[in-house]
């Protein structure tokens, strides 16, 4: 895996990785609105992917007068093998970036100040199959809740240095977005896990990147990119 530029922005991908846009259909809404449905493949600990998001959010804000919007996510492993007890995160980032890795770290701290965030690279990293077994839980319950819960999640993990795999940090943000029950869920390692891996084959195995969006079941986008790349993309799709 590797870091590669895309549209000023960066996207972690895997070599070899090929993205393709094309022309996609629009359908139309109860509200007479025509509705723009977005499957975005994320990993709760890459940077890009909540860039993307934050990005994602603006260009909707800006074009909610025009469109209603379905947002799905589906999850992504960037360490399908990373350790479920977690470890330094920056200490990670030297091994697995090298001499890099002080690059990434301080053009990360920029993008993120540039979004009024703190880039925070404290704490531990790790597995990340509960965090995504919680966004699916939270998406039965609702599609605004799941959205909310992946902003809780890379809030506490990239700004606050929170790790991804910690039960407690997971329980308190599927509370603060009023998910019911995600104590339970959690405690049984297997609820959640068929339909996580389900998730991966139909929406993540023919990637190795991440963000990755499919727009109304065809155009497809890739990369932390700007709101503008979003909306001229609503555009398209809807003309």
């Amino acid at each position: 895996m590797h870091l590669v530029a895309l549209n000023r922005s960066l996207v972690f991908i895997l070599k070899g990785s090929r993205h393709t846009r094309i022309m996609a259909q629009s359908t139309s809404s109860n509200s007479g609105k025509k509705l723009v449905q977005i499957d975005v493949s994320s990993d709760t600990v890459c940077p890009w992917c909540f860039v993307g998001k934050r990005n994602l959010d603006k260009a909707i804000a800006a074009s909610k007068d025009q469109f209603d919007f379905e947002i799905k996510w589906h999850p992504f492993f960037l360490n399908p093998s990373a350790p479920k007890e977690g470890v330094n995160k920056r200490e990670y980032y030297e091994k697995k970036f090298g001499s890099r890795a002080e690059g990434i770290i301080t053009r990360m701290t920029e993008v993120f100040r540039n979004l009024g965030l703190e880039y925070n690279m404290s704490g531990l990293t790790g597995s990340t199959l509960d965090s995504h077994r919680l966004i699916y839980f939270a998406g039965q319950q609702g599609l605004d809740k799941q959205h909310n819960l992946v902003e809780e999640l890379c809030l506490g993990y990239f700004t606050q240095g929170k790790y991804i795999g910690d039960r407690e940090f997971l329980l308190e943000c599927a509370s603060k977005v009023e998910v019911e029950g995600a104590a339970e869920f959690l405690e049984d390692p297997n609820n959640g896990l068929k339909e996580v891996n389900e998730e991966l084959n139909k929406y993540s195995s023919h990637i190795s990147g991440v963000p990755h969006y499919v727009i109304n079941g065809k155009q497809q986008l890739s990369g932390g990119q700007p709101a503008e790349v979003f909306m001229r993309a609503f555009q398209v799709i809807t003309n």
